[in-house]
């Protein structure tokens, strides 16, 4: 059994080995990333990918969550070119964001980990360092990583738990690296594993799946069924004729500011996956369950509600900016008339009683009416708006009282089932002692009565020897 057991599980290696062997060239990662952003020539790396996303992207923070798998803690992304960007290559930061730099060896993740103080924390790995330097202390950039709290690491929505960054600066000065590895003989590469799954069990007081990585024929990744489909070929850095490939189209720095001007943080917030979806629905039950934490339930309504009023208020300076931007641009166009107005009397005096400068005078009393009539609208509309969050406020407000009511019915409805249940418990001894006691009396009454009894035939006893000596 032993020897079947072996060869079966060494058929199984080399098949995987071998469905891992399939190579192709940097070409896949120059066409399949294009449509989500831009290729640029940097002096530095060569050609780097500069992805089309909002201003406060992060690699490994935003839009996914970790998972544990057989090489460690491997990152999951909800963007569709995650199965490359962030299995492959490194991540580096300059004045215009972030930029990926390819790279041939895939992993669970490239990024280095440390903990202490209660806390898991991890960044990305630069171009150029290795696992050994990664373990090292020269990683201190405090926008580049992301803490959380313990119990709140292994999250699919890890982003609502990120640790504020004013705390960073202590948090990382308390902490020590985490050096566990995973060698991969098939690929003969070293991945950073992360946290021990035991370790993140214990701290978190829930059960950490394990989920096995199984290769995708096609680009892309989705987690179902207790495994984690990705694509991950070898790739190489020339193509058959050994040429080197090249991207299709390499854009400037200009286009790549304009572009990311374009794109707002609303996006990614009003972007939710089915994945993810079932992820939350998966996930709250069992945070109803958590009897570890009863306080749980609670940080998580509070997180939720401030996220609510942050996303909010966001909305709430975006709409002000935007409204500033027209105010200044109509406040722009009704200053052009009058200074035009002034301009011609300046110049051309004479002009007062000419029919043109009239029906010039005309056409700016037109011009004025209706930006008059723009200000009122705007006035009504901002006005309205204003009754309208007003409302919302008071709304939420409300929402929140009878939360809190309810859960306080709740808190004594439980205090009331706990004392129900104390005074049947003390009811239910009092008449066990009763049965005792009647048990106890009956048992002395049947003594008094066995020894009433006993009495009574020895006197009878008495006097039938007493008649027996007197005849």
């Amino acid at each position: 059994m032993v020897l079947y057991l072996l060869l079966n599980s060494s058929c199984a290696i080399h098949n995987q080995v071998s469905a891992q062997r399939v190579y192709v060239n940097r070409q896949v990662f120059y066409d399949q990333l294009s449509p989500y952003g831009q290729w640029i020539d940097n002096p530095e790396y060569g050609y780097v990918w500069i992805p089309d996303v909002e201003e406060d992207f992060s690699p490994y923070s935003t839009d996914g969550y970790w998972v544990m798998t057989n090489y460690g803690w491997t990152w999951v992304s909800d963007y569709p070119w995650g199965w490359a960007a962030f299995h492959y290559g490194r991540w580096d930061y300059d004045d215009y964001g972030w930029f990926w730099v390819p790279d041939d060896e895939w992993g669970p993740s490239w990024v280095t980990w440390r903990t202490g103080n209660g806390y898991y924390g991890w960044t990305p790995m630069r171009p150029g360092i290795s696992i050994s330097m990664s373990f090292g202390n020269q990683y201190r950039d405090l926008d580049r990583w992301n803490f959380v709290r313990e119990r709140d690491f292994g999250r699919s929505d890890i982003y609502r738990y990120y640790a504020d960054r004013s705390d960073y600066n202590t948090i990382i000065i308390n902490s020590t690296v985490i050096n566990n590895t995973y060698i991969d003989q098939s690929r003969n590469t070293t991945y950073i594993s992360g946290p021990s799954r035991n370790d993140v069990q214990r701290v978190t007081g829930r059960r950490i799946n394990n989920y096995s990585i199984r290769d995708n024929e096609r680009p892309g990744q989705v987690l179902k069924s207790g495994q984690l489909q990705i694509y991950r070929p070898q790739i190489s850095r020339t193509n058959d004729r050994g040429q080197k490939p090249a991207p299709s189209r390499i854009s400037n720095m200009e286009d790549v500011r304009q572009t990311r001007e374009k794109n707002t943080s609303d996006e990614r917030r009003n972007r939710v996956s089915p994945e993810e979806n079932n992820r939350r629905e998966q996930t709250q039950p069992q945070r109803q369950n958590d009897r570890r934490y009863p306080g749980q339930q609670q940080n998580d309504r509070k997180v939720q509600q401030q996220d609510q009023q942050k996303q909010k208020d966001r909305r709430y300076q975006e709409k002000q900016q935007i409204e500033n931007r027209n105010q200044q641009q109509q406040d722009q166009q009704r200053q052009q008339p009058q200074q035009n107005r002034q301009r011609l009397e300046q110049t051309q005096p004479q002009q007062k009683n000419d029919q043109r400068y009239q029906g010039q005078q005309q056409n700016d009393r037109k011009v004025e009416q209706q930006d008059q009539q723009k200000q009122n609208d705007r006035r009504n509309q901002e006005q309205q708006q204003q009754i309208e969050n007003r409302n919302r406020q008071k709304q939420d407000q409300q929402r929140q009282q009878q939360q809190q009511q309810v859960e306080r019915k709740n808190q004594q409805q439980q205090v009331e089932k706990q004392q129900g249940q104390v005074k049947q418990q003390a009811q239910q001894k009092e008449q066990e002692q009763q049965v005792r006691r009647t048990q106890e009396q009956q048992v002395r009454q049947e003594r008094i009565q066995q020894r009433q009894s006993q009495q009574r035939t020895k006197q009878e006893e008495k006097e039938k020897r007493t008649k027996q000596e007197q005849q």
